[in-house]
């Protein structure tokens, strides 16, 4: 039986705290090291932590699957004895179908929404059972989340402990002559075994349990698959088909052409007559119109709701994308002015530039009249000299 294969886990832990205690000579009375004793006992307390939690979530996980094929069980026996007749009217109103809370729950939000859709001739738009009690609620309540990390953490501390031995042994080893050498290898050996000790026990743990988690979650997901298809053979509840709908809708017309004939009759009678026959028509037509639309008119009626806040959720983006829009202009307008004074600047600087140069132009044309002069003058002055 895959769903009690725990309790190997506790066999093989009980085995490797045997042999823990053996090799560190607990038996004998030959004690090796107190502290290889001491990590070997503190990494099997955590593993034996871990391994109780577990034992405690698959023992829950069993008991909800064990319910859930009691019942399935318990359904194909009163539908044979039904002759084979759906047995949804016996289970619409039980609240209490279930012993575990977490089924219980979820049972009775899947019956109050096939009440809401129901009508005298059956379910408007049915669910499935398993939209409420299916693989996420099994994981729930046998920790999934805790137990999935079981064995990556079962290895982290075989490695943890790796390293612990390992510095251990390599802490106290001394190497300054082959004397010294000689009197450590002891403690480094000791400590080496404090690391392979764990490495191995925490490779074994993990691939045990592994072996043991994926086994028993896949027993219960297979009980939860066939209690689910027993319960849509035997207690579906049975839907509204469209002929059905047809007939009621025909039905509502009929009596709202009762009712406008009785108000053409009442027209002629008295005012108490017509007071308290208007009252018994009304009655009655609320009466009618409840039989015959009111699953639809539920239906209707959430269909207004959702289409009203999805209205309302899309007037909220609108007002968000204005203001977007609104910001995005107020951006390109501070561009667009940053970009005239940038305009601005640069025509005043071309300006400048123009004047400077006009300035320059006219500076150089004065120089080299001057320069000009000066070198008429000094060429009057050498023809003197040569004459």
């Amino acid at each position: 039986m895959r769903n009690r294969l725990y309790y190997v886990l506790f066999l093989l832990y009980a085995v490797v705290v045997a042999f823990v205690l053996y090799v560190n000579g607990v038996f004998s009375g030959e004690g090796t090291s107190v502290v290889n004793l001491a990590i070997n006992l503190g990494f099997l307390v955590v593993i034996g932590v871990l391994f109780f939690v577990s034992f405690l979530s698959f023992g829950r996980l069993n008991r909800v699957t064990d319910e859930l094929m009691e019942f399935a069980v318990s359904l194909q026996g009163e539908y044979k004895e039904a002759g084979g007749k759906n047995l949804w009217h016996k289970y619409q109103d039980k609240k209490d179908v279930f012993e575990n809370e977490e089924l219980r729950t979820a049972y009775n939000k899947y019956r109050i929404r096939i009440k809401s859709q129901s009508t005298r001739r059956g379910v408007v738009s049915p669910c499935e059972l398993e939209e409420y009690i299916n693989e996420n609620l099994l994981d729930r309540v046998g920790m999934n989340f805790f137990n999935s990390g079981i064995s990556g953490t079962m290895t982290g501390l075989g490695i943890l402990g790796t390293f612990l031995g390992l510095s251990m042994g390599l802490g106290s080893f001394r190497g300054e002559d082959i004397y010294t050498i000689s009197d450590n290898v002891g403690p480094l050996l000791s400590g080496m075994k404090v690391a392979f000790h764990t490495s191995v026990y925490g490779i074994l743990f993990s691939l045990v349990f592994n072996f043991v988690y994926r086994s028993i979650m896949s027993d219960a997901y297979e009980k939860l698959e066939i209690f689910l298809n027993t319960f849509r053979q035997t207690a579906q509840p049975p839907a509204v088909t469209e002929d059905e709908n047809s007939a009621a809708m025909v039905v509502y017309q009929a009596g709202m052409a009762n009712t406008l004939r009785q108000m053409l009759e009442l027209m002629k009678g008295d005012g108490v007559e017509q007071t308290a026959a208007v009252e018994r028509m009304v009655e009655n037509f609320g009466r009618q119109l409840q039989a015959s639309m009111g699953a639809d008119f539920q239906k209707l009626g959430s269909t207004l709701r959702a289409a009203g806040e999805a209205q309302t959720a899309q007037a909220a983006n609108t007002e968000e994308m204005i203001e977007a829009v609104k910001t995005l202009v107020e951006v390109n307008r501070n561009v667009q002015s940053a970009l005239a004074k940038v305009m601005e600047r640069q025509e005043r600087f071309a300006g400048e530039l123009k004047a400077q140069k006009e300035q320059l132009s006219r500076t150089c044309s004065e120089m080299s009249d001057e320069i000009s002069g000066q070198l008429y003058a000094f060429e009057q002055m050498r023809n003197l000299y040569e004459k």
